[in-house]
């Protein structure tokens, strides 16, 4: 081989190439579907064994271009030829390479998958390259919710990679477009059960590569993305639904190492969600939890929010600052300095539905000394609270007098009326039934 001539060695790869391109054109013509494959086959072979892949390139545009060539063909061609794109000796040359096969599987519906996968390999070396944008545009091109034929794993990892790379160019809009095209639900299948046989006539779904993550491996991706785009809104209880789900994961719950953190963050997350029904639901039902055994100090900080009792600001910060702290450490890293402030906000809010529920009507200045706040800080929180329906209060301004109850409408007014009168006459009618019993047990007459 040290003494091969390159220009022979070239001028008898092109004679094999012609040869059996004579071939590959009588098996197509015949309609020999085996025969072409082989022939084709054997000239991308031949390409890659003398390493020309420039001729390569070209014998692949070619092939796939000639008149009546059979889907077999192009798509045997494109699956031997995405063999070799690890074998190429630099990038320029593998790009090249992809770009070529992509080019041919465009429009192809026979090999959809393929040219999905080709593109995948593309977008991965645009990213290492840097070219962030570029990768997720190259992505978003392949809709694979459409490929019968491809595995569900495959597909879920395809859009989860999609929805990564327009989180990583901060495009939330599309990222939580993407996100909808995979439902939660699918993680929750039961891969235990038998494979069906595929009816006749039914498209047969190709196994997903070695290199696809398992069902429950995607969930924990999903959702560890979906943390990622809550967290650009700050919609704090949406991000602890996400960590709930990563919490029942199998293989999470076994391991102490991996719940214990994940267990944390939902604890803090609840705490800083804002208070509706929602959140009570999910805060009573995390208290349930029996694991909280290893987590003493968490438990007591969510049945603090439980307990119908002022908390004191200052205190808590003080016996939970340092936890917090310590989450820059844990998963899912710092909360950060906007978590501190909204935590503040959340116990005022707790502060101001205790007093709430104590009081039918109080002064904006004894309101202040419970929260400990200026009388301008209790009047802006408790007007917020108002505006965002979390709680019903009216402000006398001039008196400084702050009223709880609920104004009743027409309806409700005249309901109770109707209420108070019927329990009236039913007083009335039992007080006579009683006198008239009397009566006739004593055999009194009733003077009237």
């Amino acid at each position: 081989m040290g003494s091969f001539d390159l220009q022979e060695g070239g001028a008898n790869l092109d004679a094999q190439i012609e040869s059996l391109l004579n071939v590959e054109k009588q098996m197509r013509l015949a309609g020999e579907v085996a025969g072409t494959k082989k022939a084709v086959v054997d000239i991308i072979q031949l390409c890659f064994q003398a390493r020309a892949w420039k001729t390569l390139n070209d014998q692949i545009v070619l092939l796939s271009k000639r008149r009546g060539q059979l889907k077999q063909a192009v798509t045997a061609m494109v699956q031997q030829a995405m063999q070799y794109i690890d074998e190429t000796p630099d990038i320029e040359t593998r790009i090249e390479l992809i770009k070529t096969l992509n080019s041919v599987s465009a429009g192809k519906i026979y090999v959809e998958i393929e040219r999905a996968r080709l593109i995948k390999k593309l977008a991965k070396i645009k990213e290492e390259q840097g070219l962030i944008a570029e990768a997720a545009d190259l992505m978003q091109e392949i809709a694979v919710e459409t490929f019968g034929a491809m595995a569900k794993t495959e597909k879920i990892a395809f859009i989860l990679e999609q929805v990564r790379l327009c989180l990583d160019r901060q495009d939330y809009v599309r990222a939580q477009i993407l996100s909808r095209k995979i439902s939660p639900r699918v993680f929750d299948a039961d891969t235990s059960k038998e494979k069906k046989k595929p009816k006749e006539g039914d498209n047969i779904v190709e196994e997903a590569p070695a290199d696809i993550p398992s069902l429950l491996e995607l969930k924990r991706i999903y959702y560890e993305l979906m943390i990622r785009y809550h967290l650009h809104n700050n919609d704090y209880l949406e991000i602890c639904r996400c960590y709930k789900a990563i919490y029942v994961i199998p293989s999470v719950k076994e391991d102490p190492a991996q719940w214990i953190p994940v267990l944390r963050k939902i604890c803090w997350y609840i705490v800083l969600a804002p208070h509706d029904s929602m959140q009570s639901s999910l805060l009573n039902s995390t208290l349930e939890d029996k694991n909280f055994s290893e987590l003493p100090e968490f438990r007591l900080l969510l049945k603090q929010l439980v307990t119908m009792e002022v908390i004191q600001w200052t205190t808590l910060w003080e016996t939970f600052h340092k936890e917090f702290e310590n989450e820059r450490n844990m998963l899912g890293g710092p909360l950060g300095d906007k978590a501190a402030e909204d935590l503040r906000q959340r116990i005022i809010e707790h502060n101001i539905i205790v007093v709430s529920k104590y009081y039918s009507r109080i002064t904006l200045k004894r309101l202040a000394e419970l929260l400990c706040l200026s009388v301008q800080e209790a009047e802006k929180h408790l007007s917020d609270m108002v505006v965002s329906m979390s709680l019903v209060a009216k402000i006398d301004r001039p008196m400084g007098i702050i009223c709880f109850q609920t104004a009743k409408d027409s309806n409700e007014i005249l309901n109770s009326w109707a209420t108070n009168l019927e329990k009236v006459l039913d007083l009335v009618e039992k007080s006579c039934h009683q006198i008239h019993k009397e009566t006739m047990v004593h055999k009194t007459a009733l003077k009237v």
